[in-house]
């Protein structure tokens, strides 16, 4: 087993650290959506221009895979390391008045794409100018389509982490209202799995005087989502919970006239596949049960999204040891329960062991908590935090590779 490289990692984040925020700058003044984010990549890419790394493009999307060979001599097979920064934009218009706010009108860096994407670019060009003092491969993987496009898993379906495939995984999230600074993980579930509901209750419409010659499905659509909300508080454990949301229900055109039908929508989070198919069961049964009580009928769809996303214990153990050793030990902190958002990291987790830790960028005064978080349109990154994430992302990257589990 080899020793950690001892490399101050942290004082090369931080010589790194103005062109890490130029890049994050550029990005985030110019958003993209979804997975052709095509200006995003080709920023990135100028980044990581002339450095020894090659190149593999996904044809489903504008992401890529930058692979990095150590060149240390080893007595033993070199080990290969994933680290996956994302690169995509929100449909959100900024409010945040940023000398660097995004030009385009109701697109905005919402969620960190643009600190995660330039982290990584800047330990890529850290790593690439140490190869020498380390054995084994790093692959960087540039991703979009995080926003609900599934951009990690057209990744992987083509192959772009086969070869040669990773051993372990790292990725890193900013949290705009944990404080500046901190890492924080946790084993098992991190973040939930994802899935959205449609459904539609079948009447007969007719005059609003006249209910007694109609099939009102609204009062069985009130119901129906009274007795999701009933088997969520009643059914289901603390211990493996889920969280039902009906955010929108549409029926009807006018006060007079009762509808035909109602759709209903909303989103589904779980933390475990057993929980998950028995919620996507009993919700198809609830409301067919409740629409059949009022003499109604009810078609219930429910899109699988992204899995939960799940930390291999061994690689937040990684991630402390290396927290500590970089910024001491006050700067790791456990996350005492999951997060009920969810992330398409959780694909790549679901073919590797790893883990995805959360960077605090809020800054050191006032109070953290009150800040915007995630996915709003006055969201704020204290830039002086993000050298860490840069500096993690090698020292992960390079223990394993000389250390594997160990």
């Amino acid at each position: 087993m080899d020793k950690p490289i001892d490399i101050d990692w942290t004082a090369a984040a931080e010589a790194e650290h103005a062109d890490t925020i130029t890049l994050r700058r550029a990005i985030h003044a110019d958003p993209e959506l979804g997975l052709l984010c095509h200006r995003t990549t080709h920023k990135l890419k100028s980044a990581l221009a002339g450095l020894p790394l090659t190149i593999r493009d996904s044809k489903a999307s504008s992401g890529f895979v930058a692979r990095l060979d150590g060149t240390k001599a080893s007595g033993e097979p070199g080990r290969t390391m994933l680290l996956r920064g994302d690169m995509d934009a929100l449909p959100i218009h900024e409010d945040t008045g940023l000398a660097f706010a995004s030009a385009t009108a109701g697109h905005m860096h919402a969620c960190g794409h643009d600190t995660h994407s330039a982290m990584l670019a800047g330990a890529a060009r850290i790593l690439c100018a140490r190869r020498d003092q380390f054995a084994g491969t790093i692959l960087f993987m540039f991703q979009p389509g995080e926003e609900g496009q599934a951009g990690a898993r057209h990744m992987i379906e083509e192959g772009l982490l086969d070869d040669p495939t990773p051993e372990a995984a790292f990725a890193i999230h900013i949290f705009p209202n944990v404080p500046g600074g901190t890492i924080a993980c946790r084993s098992g579930a991190l973040l939930a799995a994802t899935d959205q509901l449609f459904a539609t209750i079948h009447g007969k419409g007719g005059h609003a005087a006249m209910p007694h010659d109609a099939i009102d499905p609204i009062p069985a659509a009130c119901e129906a989502v009274l007795s999701l909300q009933s088997y969520i508080a009643r059914r289901t454990t603390f211990t493996d919970p889920a969280i039902l949301s009906i955010t929108q229900m549409h029926a009807g055109s006018t006060h007079n006239v009762i509808p035909d039908s109602v759709e209903l929508n909303g989103t589904l989070r779980t933390l475990s596949e057993p929980r998950r198919a028995d919620a996507h069961a009993a919700i198809a049964r609830i409301l067919s049960h409740v629409a059949q009580a009022h003499g109604c009928t009810a078609e219930t769809r429910i899109a699988p999204g992204y899995p939960a996303t799940m930390n291999d214990p061994r690689a937040v153990a990684l991630v402390r040891a290396c927290t500590t050793d970089l910024f001491g030990s006050g700067a790791y902190h456990d996350i005492p329960a999951p997060i009920m958002g969810g992330e398409d990291f959780a694909f790549v987790l679901q073919k590797l062991p790893g883990a995805m830790a959360i960077l605090g960028v809020a800054p050191p005064e006032g109070d953290a908590a009150a800040r915007a978080p995630i996915h709003n349109a006055r969201m704020l990154v204290d830039e002086a935090t993000l050298a860490r994430g840069v500096a993690l992302h090698c020292a992960v990257a390079t223990r394993f590779l000389a250390q594997g589990w160990n």
